[in-house]
């Protein structure tokens, strides 16, 4: 590999006009882009979007960025935020992700990336921007994602209080130091933002649990 390319494309995840700068220099940059993919030095994870190739690589490329470049507008959130922030036990392979466009699903060969709609005029609320490094993306608060979850969850019964105590603890094992520990003026805000009624029962089981203490 010319590493001239590894040197001036400085990130693992770049796009087609980074790749293209760097090989202005080329007669054909066009033909080199698909020697880069042939010979694995890049690895296309869809039009116009690019890693480098494992053996190329300084680091891991970063699934949440890529899960806000693929689609967007989107940040993470649902069950992949969910694990992150250490709400649930159970590790996620798919990059889940809520959007103002419609759903999509995107197989690629760097994974499966999930994008479920939301209202726009609540799409901001409850998202942070998380930096690591020289890279940053888009996430959602734990109270965002769980409000998102809920909500996206067809299949959840959720009518009453009891009901919410039982999808949250049995079905979603959501830990419960961990919902204590949410915000619950943000919860109740995102989930009437939302429109969810099971998101707000779960904001309203929050609110009995801590008067309980």
């Amino acid at each position: 590999m010319d590493m001239s390319l590894r040197r001036r494309i400085g990130r693992e995840e770049f796009d087609y006009t980074a790749l293209m700068a760097t090989l202005s220099g080329y007669a054909n940059p066009h033909r080199k882009i698909t020697t880069l993919l042939r010979d694995g030095v890049i690895v296309r994870v869809k039009k116009g979007l690019y890693v480098f190739g494992e053996e190329y690589r300084r680091r891991s490329y970063s699934r949440e960025l890529l899960a806000n470049l693929v689609y967007g507008p989107s940040f993470v959130s649902l069950d992949y935020a969910l694990s992150l922030h250490g709400l649930i036990p159970e590790r996620v392979s798919q990059v889940t992700s809520v959007t103002t466009g419609r759903g999509r699903v995107f197989t690629t060969p760097v994974g499966t990336f999930v994008y479920r709609p939301v209202p726009s005029d609540s799409f901001h609320l409850g998202m942070t921007r998380v930096a690591q490094g020289e890279i940053s993306y888009l996430i959602a608060t734990p109270e965002r994602a769980l409000a998102d979850k809920v909500r996206e969850d067809r299949a959840a019964t959720v009518r009453s209080l009891g009901d919410a105590e039982f999808y949250l603890f049995s079905d979603l094992r959501v830990g419960e130091t961990a919902f204590r520990g949410l915000d619950r003026k943000a919860l109740r805000e995102i989930a009437r933002e939302l429109g969810s009624r099971k998101a707000i029962l779960c904001a309203d089981l929050l609110d009995r649990m801590e008067r309980g203490r």
